[in-house]
């Protein structure tokens, strides 16, 4: 059911809800949260869509936010109301225009759910330098960004990290949940001491920087930075006194996962849509201590100019933190290669200090 209301109120949206759920039996108890989408008009129906997909397993109601000629000198607000149609939960798209865009808090704290969590969820490049003291982040108790989607990616995150608040995270630590999980798997083995890492990404990559500074804090070593042509993360390098571990991922998909000694073996590390990224992030509400511990390190490491370089003061187990993600997928076939001499694939070189100017794309981010 879909129902558009022109130059309406809050108290009518709130009617139009009410009716709608009564036509249709479908009471608003069974949803567990409100969704806040902070979006233009040129990226709500992308991020729409990945919300809808996530409410098959998280049942929301989401609010989409659209700010429309916020320079305008008349307040207007319309809503477009769907329900039934996409999913078990409900989606109104708000469109403000005027100075009400600025307002726009005001429009959205009658429509949340009573008695439930909201997250707020900024899918565009622009984002708040604080999250936390957005008004509409302050609703919230989980605070989603996406640095990948900006035109300055890293100096966007390393803003975010400045201004971190318990309850932010960004989806380029949401994508190195399988890197994460796999990389503590392979350690969780016997090994020789690591001595050394090495992260191998396309440029100007935040989640490959937030996996050398993670990799750097949890082992103690130097891991550095090396440019491929991607697609996102291609390989990761730890170096050990008795030869390489290799995580080797050219093609996006399927990674080959190879230990001195040891037979190779394939492994699934498909790069995930949108909407699998969301709805980790909906499955988990509380603090990220984690992604704020790798953020401050890529951050200090930017700022001196050193990204990639860091050293831990001293190691920390690399799968404390990892056994809280999802398992890395389903491993395949084994098949036969010499460990000792792989490497990740398509390396140009070793960054020492991130580029300014990011390049562009539509793919499904970076990791």
């Amino acid at each position: 059911m879909n129902i558009d209301l022109t130059g309406t109120s809050t108290r009518r949206i709130q009617e139009a809800l009410t009716q709608a759920r009564h036509l249709m039996g479908g009471p608003a108890v069974g949803m567990v949260l409100t969704l806040i989408i902070v979006t233009d008009e040129s990226a709500q129906y992308d991020a729409v869509r990945a919300a809808t997909e996530a409410a098959r397993e998280h049942p929301c109601r989401v609010l989409t936010v659209i700010s429309r000629d916020p320079r305008g000198s008349s307040s207007r607000l319309d809503a477009e109301i769907r329900i039934g149609e996409t999913g078990p939960g409900e989606t109104v798209l708000l469109r403000m225009y005027g100075p009400l865009a600025e307002h726009a808090d005001s429009v959205v704290v009658p429509l949340l759910m009573p008695d439930t969590p909201v997250v707020t969820w900024w899918p565009g490049g622009k984002v708040p330098k604080v999250p936390a003291k957005d008004p509409l982040g302050q609703l919230a108790q989980r605070r989603v960004t996406d640095s990948y989607a900006a035109r300055d990616r890293l100096g966007t995150l390393a803003q975010l990290a400045d201004g971190y608040r318990p309850g932010d995270t960004d989806f380029t630590w949401t994508r190195l949940t399988s890197w994460r999980s796999l990389l503590a798997a392979a350690l969780d083995q016997d090994h020789d001491e690591i001595v050394s890492g090495e992260v191998v990404a396309e440029p100007d990559s935040p989640s490959a920087e937030l996996l050398a500074a993670w990799l750097s804090i949890r082992l103690g070593v130097a891991v550095d930075r090396t440019v491929s042509e991607g697609p996102g993360i291609t390989g990761v390098k730890l170096t050990t006194t008795g030869g390489d571990i290799v995580v080797d991922r050219p093609d996006g998909r399927v990674a080959t996962l190879c230990r001195p000694e040891q037979p190779d073996r394939q492994v699934s590390l498909m790069r995930r849509p949108m909407s699998e990224l969301l709805a980790e992030e909906l499955r988990r509400l509380d603090p990220d201590e984690v992604y704020q511990e790798a953020a401050a390190r890529f951050a200090k490491d930017l700022a001196g100019g050193t990204t990639g370089e860091g050293l831990a003061t001293e190691p920390v187990s690399a799968t404390a933190d990892a056994a809280k993600t999802e398992a890395a997928g389903k491993e395949a076939a084994e098949s036969k290669r010499p460990a000792a001499s792989k490497t990740p694939s398509k390396s140009s070189g070793t960054r020492k200090a991130p580029a300014k100017k990011p390049s562009r794309g539509k793919s499904a981010g970076d990791a």
